[in-house]
Parts: structure tokens; sequence; C-alpha cells
């Protein structure tokens, strides 16, 4: 699906490209883009679709940080069969705030400080080491491509509190709230 045609002159816009550049890279006269962008006209499926894939391919370029490029390669990870207590420790040790949970290689769902003070409350420290993390944790963060731009996780990040970031198939990385402070470098 595509975006909506009166995002095309905000996109360009913001990119700072002239109607002739756009029209350039598209293949329509200046005068179809400024009738598109005016709302006088309306481009083929075609022509719209050239039109946004060439806005893309500039803000790809405007924002060269992929989520690669700004994740933590190194992943803290528990086990489903962890118990509570074990995701305490770690998570006071290392001093983050949520931690993937991984049945071998797959990641299978997380655990967060929202999540554990959630079961804190509920029991006792007398079970945190019976309580499994099987039991308690929540739903698997997303997972993106390497290659995906940064600039378009950041209200991913908002909703999910941290992202994995695959290569080849495998989780590569992790991307939590402060990493998203690298694209700012």
């Amino acid at each position: 699906m595509l975006p909506r045609l009166d995002n095309i002159k905000q996109q360009r816009a913001k990119l700072g490209i002239t109607q002739k550049e756009l029209a350039k890279m598209t293949g329509v006269s200046t005068s179809m883009i400024n009738q598109i962008e005016s709302g006088r006209s309306q481009p083929s499926y075609e022509t719209a679709k050239r039109m946004f894939d060439s806005l893309a391919t500039l803000e790809g370029r405007a924002d060269p940080n992929k989520a690669g490029d700004i994740c933590s390669k190194e992943i803290i990870k528990l086990r489903p069969t962890d118990s509570l207590h074990d995701a305490i420790t770690k998570m006071q040790k290392m001093s983050i705030s949520q931690i993937p949970i991984f049945n071998k290689n797959e990641p299978v769902g997380i655990i967060t400080e929202d999540g554990v003070v959630k079961h804190l409350a509920d029991s006792d420290e007398s079970s945190w080491k019976k309580i499994r993390l099987a039991d308690v944790m929540e739903a698997r963060p997303p997972i993106v491509d390497h290659q995906t731009p940064a600039k378009t996780l950041v209200p991913l990040i908002r909703y999910s509190k941290c992202i994995l970031v695959a290569k080849a198939g495998k989780i590569a990385g992790i991307i939590t709230a402060s990493d998203t402070l690298k694209m700012l470098e």
C-alpha cells in the first residue's frame, strides 16, 4: 500500500529536493509533479510508486544509520527455565531494564523491569527462585532486519522497549531506547 499522495510534497520538501529533481528521478514532467502535489492530477499507480520509491531511496541516503549500525552486538540473554531471581540478579548486575529470553537460539519472550515489579508485588522473596521465566515472560520483542533504517525504529522502540536485530536469519543484536541516541551522533 502506498502512502497518501499529499505526502509527496512534504517528503520532497523534507529531503530538500525540487520538483524538477523529483521529476527527473521518476521520469515525469515537472508540470506533472506540480499538478500531483497541488491535487489537480491523479498519477497512475506506476508513476506514484516510482515517486514514492525515489523519495524512499533519497530518505535512506539521508539517514545512513541502519539497525545493524546502532544495535548492541552483545545480547544478554536468559532461558525460559531460568528463575525470576536469576532475572532480577542479572538486571541489577548489568544495570539493564529488560532481557530477552531465548530457547536455544530462538527468541521466545522478554522479561522487563515492569514485569518483574508486577511479580514481586504478587509473591514473596522465597518464591522468586521457584518462579520460571516461561511462566512470567512477556511476548517476544519485535525483530527487524539489520538493514532497516534506524529512524524508522523510534516509534517501535517507544512501544516495545527493545528490538532484536536479525542478520541472515539469526539474531545479531539488540536495540534499546538508549541505543537510539546513537543516531544523534
